[in-house]
């Protein structure tokens, strides 16, 4: 089981919101509506992790190691939410989330192969934790900086939790679990050509919600995020390239294989592919008589 030990290390860094947030430090000549805005917008999408986690234990009630490690994920997560929701409770209130809104984001996901959610989730934590240090960059309010600087360290080693999981994965299940990981691997380095952010919270999840069916079509304003993305953080294309980078580099650990570039890592997963079809059709063949 990994669940004791990640206990352990992620209780041994774990910050505390009364003691560890410089709360005296507040500079209300530094925070502007603009910034005081996407603040909001944050608290609000990481309150999904709500619904997010009654997936992953929907999904994973095989794997009770797994489901215990997201109490760990899911405190952690929500805290989040709740001191970026606080911040604004003493500082601008008029902004903080009502209930409503934070509860519009919590509807059910459709159900989703377990290791490709893994591996969607282990690259949304790459990616948020590169969104949080910009986004520290950004804002000019000192308290603000410091409280996401300590939410980019959490998604980092939620990360790593994750990339342990997805080890002992492919100690499982072998080339099902690599051909997962590849193929979503490819997907979320591949964000340059989408027209949206690839994040699990900007991912259709319920067929039937549609066009509410993502967690960022049920925040207060949808456009949001392209909109701090973009013009705001101006998470540019040197920053996605870290992302990438990241991406490529923990799947080259953890396939023990060199990837420098997405199409590298897609030739890999072809090869996966057709090695998985010709076992799949070896032992569709009758046996000796």
């Amino acid at each position: 089981m990994l669940y004791p030990e990640l206990f352990k290390q992620l209780e041994s860094v774990r910050w505390d919101m009364a003691r560890d947030i410089p709360w005296d430090s507040f500079d209300a000549n530094k925070l502007t509506d603009e910034q005081a805005r996407t603040i909001k917008f944050n608290a609000i999408t990481e309150w999904a992790a709500l619904p997010a986690t009654e997936m992953f234990l929907r999904d994973n009630r095989h794997d009770s190691d797994f489901s215990a490690f997201m109490s760990i994920w899911f405190f952690e997560e929500q805290k989040h939410s709740l001191v970026l929701m606080e911040y604004l409770r003493r500082f601008r209130p008029d902004l903080a989330p009502t209930e409503a809104e934070l509860h519009d984001v919590r509807f059910e996901f459709d159900p989703a192969p377990a290791l490709e959610t893994l591996m969607l989730h282990f690259c949304g934590e790459i990616r948020l934790n590169h969104w949080y240090r910009r986004a520290s960059q950004w804002h000019t309010e000192p308290v603000i900086k410091q409280i996401y600087t300590k939410l980019s360290q959490d998604e980092a080693r939620h990360g790593g939790a994750y990339l342990k999981y997805m080890k002992q994965a492919i100690g499982r299940f072998g080339l099902e679990a690599k051909g997962a990981f590849a193929k979503v691997g490819v997907l979320m380095a591949s964000a340059r050509r989408t027209a949206q952010a690839m994040h699990p919270t900007n991912l259709h999840v319920n067929k039937a919600l549609f066009p509410k069916d993502t967690v960022q079509s049920r925040v207060p304003d949808p456009l949001w995020l392209e909109h701090w993305l973009d013009q705001q953080i101006k998470f540019d294309a040197s920053w996605e390239t870290r992302v990438v980078e990241r991406i490529l580099h923990n799947l080259s650990l953890l396939f023990n294989r060199s990837f420098s570039t997405v199409q590298e890592l897609n030739k890999y997963r072809k090869e996966i592919s057709r090695e998985s079809a010709r076992l799949a059709t070896a032992d569709a063949l009758p046996g000796p008589a």
